[in-house]
């Protein structure tokens, strides 16, 4: 029954968050709510008793996908213009909703550890499982999504180069 709570209120946390990161304005207000989303459905995963998954949740998505955004976010940055908007992100009252919300999955992680930890459904799967399920009927898939990340990747770091002035012969632009 606890659970089933705790399931609910990571996705209602996860669902919130969501709607937030789709509805804001600021890219970085976004982010902080995508990494709050990504941390509840690591939450959820870990209540099915699929650790391995809320592992690579955490790590991968909220951790090093994130960051990549956030050095996006910079290499994107307009200079001298957003110096103040920089300096209200800082304001207290931006971190009020990500840290709300971090604040209930934080509580319900220390109490799903103090049950002890197990999961009521589901089975534990290795590393070396989820390896074969990848590498094997999915590769296809795990391909097509390297692809993207990649292209992702280009189509960020042309946006933010700097467009060099040609000049053309005769010293005319």
């Amino acid at each position: 029954m606890m659970t089933l709570i705790l399931f609910y209120i990571a996705s209602a946390v996860a669902l919130f968050a969501t709607i937030m990161m789709i509805t804001r304005l600021n890219a970085v207000h976004g982010l902080l709510y995508l990494i709050l989303s990504l941390l509840a459905v690591g939450v959820i995963f870990f209540l099915m008793g699929a650790y391995f998954a809320a592992v690579l949740e955490v790590i991968i998505y909220a951790g090093a996908i994130m960051v990549l955004f956030v050095f996006v976010i910079m290499m994107l940055n307009q200079g001298h213009k957003t110096i103040a908007q920089e300096r209200a992100w800082l304001a207290p009252g931006t971190w009020m909703g990500p840290s709300l919300l971090a604040l209930i999955l934080f509580a319900e992680m220390v109490l799903i550890i103090a049950r002890g930890g197990s999961a009521e459904t589901g089975h534990a799967v290795s590393a070396s499982q989820v390896g074969m399920a990848l590498y094997g009927p999915y590769l296809i898939a795990v391909e097509l999504a390297s692809i993207l990340l990649l292209a992702g990747l280009v189509g960020a770091y042309h946006l933010g180069k700097p467009r060099l002035k040609m000049s053309r012969p005769g010293g005319e632009p």
